[in-house]
């Protein structure tokens, strides 16, 4: 028998060390660097058949490639089609992580439950009879869905080549092993190598696979940081557990853009795509309250209206509080500090709060206006309009500075019935007879004048 290798990683970051130390020097931890044992394959990773033919590759010339006859596969999902760019490609392998009971496997379940395409579902945490009692409530009919329950990477490709799959989806990483690395499953060399051979055997036959993965305390998807990279696209499931609705972003994706956005809501029946979230981020309300703004963002292509409360109090203890939910406090604080020194607003003595409604994070500029009117609106305890909407950047100087595809936000608050959005006088749209009056302002003072 071959002399067995052993090797140190750092559990942390993945960093490889040819001794046991106490710090890693790549991630600075202490205490993170655990002995695992290497073996290297004798054979390949992932086995097919005799009769399967392997494809040489040769060099092309980049205009000889053709790529006429390549389709994408549509996963008979509106918002995940989005987020992925158009459908899932061939041999590309994605990679899906999010916080513990946050929907990951629900989402892709229900996505295989619903494909069209012969598709294989591994799971290495359920029995066969636990996933289809939530199937059964999902999507209780489905003729193309295999449940496979096995951890063993050996065995799931021989199962595989038998079934001989379009799509394959793996819950989750973590749980796999390799005959060919004897440390458990779950460590860094375990992760690498199960990757390696799903990538392998991805882009071999051109079959689409996807990965659920574990995240840490922290948020980061559980394993060395080289597993984003070996994969095509990072997709990260997120939401607040209290809260129905779940949101979908890609953080990589190398067949479409990173800024796409998809919207779900979690029912008794499964995770249900929101077409138009729009009118979800804005709450109903029976009168006008005074603090709340409605701002047109964008999420990618995709224009939001999304609400904008804030709370203006008399600071009842020395230091004034400064509280901001789905929206950078510094931002607020430079904001607040535009208030006082352009606009005359004493607001040093008094506590400001900030939420975004719908529980989503927002970092677009373009709210900024949106987010000066709900805090003069509470300020001053007079309601802003229900069909008033602001879509424009406020500068130190303040000024209102223009934004970007200001046309499909005006577009997107006239196809929701605002009568009124406040824009920059200095942005470029398209002249149109529109059914909503564009105000244009210039510095902040004109806002106030409406307002006050």
């Amino acid at each position: 028998m071959a002399k067995v290798k052993t090797s140190f990683f750092c559990q942390n970051c993945g960093a490889q060390y040819a001794k046991w130390q106490g710090q890693c020097t790549s991630c600075k931890q202490w205490n993170t660097i655990v002995e695992e044992v290497i073996q290297k394959p004798v054979k390949n990773d992932w086995e097919l058949s005799s009769s399967n033919t392997r494809r040489i590759s040769k060099p092309l010339k980049i205009s000889e490639i053709d790529t006429a006859l390549e389709t994408r596969l549509d996963v008979q999902d509106i918002e995940f089609n989005r987020v992925l760019g158009g459908g899932m490609v061939q041999g590309a392998v994605t990679l899906l992580g999010g916080e513990p009971g946050i929907g990951k496997s629900t989402l892709l379940l229900q996505m295989a439950l619903e494909l069209q395409h012969k598709t294989l579902y591994v799971s290495g945490e359920e029995s066969q009879k636990q996933i289809k009692m939530r199937a059964e409530r999902i999507h209780p009919q489905s003729n193309n869905c295999y449940i496979l329950t096995e951890t063993k990477t050996q065995n799931i490709f021989k199962q595989i080549e038998r079934l001989e799959p379009d799509v394959v989806i793996i819950d989750s990483i973590q749980t796999l092993h390799s005959d060919y690395i004897e440390s458990s499953a779950g460590s860094i060399s375990q992760i690498k190598a199960c990757t390696s051979e799903l990538i392998k055997f991805a882009k071999e036959t051109a079959t689409p696979v996807l990965l659920i993965g574990h995240i840490t305390k922290d948020g980061h998807i559980a394993g060395p940081k080289i597993l984003e990279h070996m994969v095509d696209t990072v997709l990260q499931f997120e939401g607040d557990r209290n809260h129905v609705f779940r949101i979908l972003r890609a953080h990589k994706n190398r067949f479409g853009s990173t800024n796409e956005l998809g919207i779900y809501e979690m029912q008794g029946s499964g995770l249900r795509a929101i077409s138009n979230p729009s009118e979800i981020l804005i709450s109903e309300k029976d009168g006008e309250l005074s603090g709340n703004a409605i701002a047109a963002t964008l999420e990618g292509l995709r224009p939001l209206m999304i609400e904008v409360q804030a709370l203006v109090s008399t600071a009842v203890y020395g230091t004034p509080q400064r509280s901001a939910t789905g929206f950078n406090v510094k931002r607020l604080n430079m904001l607040l500090a535009v208030l006082e020194k352009r606009a005359g607003f004493r607001l040093g003595a008094k506590d400001v709060f900030l939420n975004i409604t719908g529980g989503i994070t927002v970092d677009d500029p373009a709210i900024d206006l949106a987010v000066v009117a709900s805090i003069l609106s509470s300020n001053e305890d007079t309601a802003l309009p229900n069909d008033v909407c602001f879509a424009a950047e406020v500068g130190l100087s303040g000024e209102i500075r223009p934004v970007q595809r200001v046309d499909q936000r005006i577009l997107e608050a006239e196809k929701l019935g605002f009568s009124t959005i406040f824009v920059s006088k200095y942005n470029k749209f398209t002249p149109k007879d529109r059914s909503i009056k564009i105000q244009l302002i210039s510095k902040i003072e004109d806002l106030v004048n409406f307002l006050v």
